[in-house]
């Protein structure tokens, strides 16, 4: 895990992306807040998600109507 998140930017979680989290699941409906949060944070940095569970993440995206690119580790 240490050498994964040498390469990646870590940022904190907070009120606006718990509103931007919350707004997805209501437009997916769907109740993973962490899924929520991962897509909601890539919507706003222009990220990819490396993920095993790509089903649900692309179900959050598209109801976002966002091109996200979601990779299947």
């Amino acid at each position: 895990m240490r050498r994964l998140l040498r390469g990646c930017e870590v940022v904190a979680f907070d009120e606006a992306g718990a509103h931007r989290a919350g707004a997805l699941l209501g437009k997916s409906r769907t109740t993973d807040v962490v899924d929520a949060s991962v897509v909601a944070l890539a919507i706003e940095r222009g990220a990819d998600i490396q993920t095993g569970d790509v089903t649900d993440l692309e179900r959050l995206t598209g109801a976002a109507r966002a091109k996200v690119a979601i990779r299947d580790i």
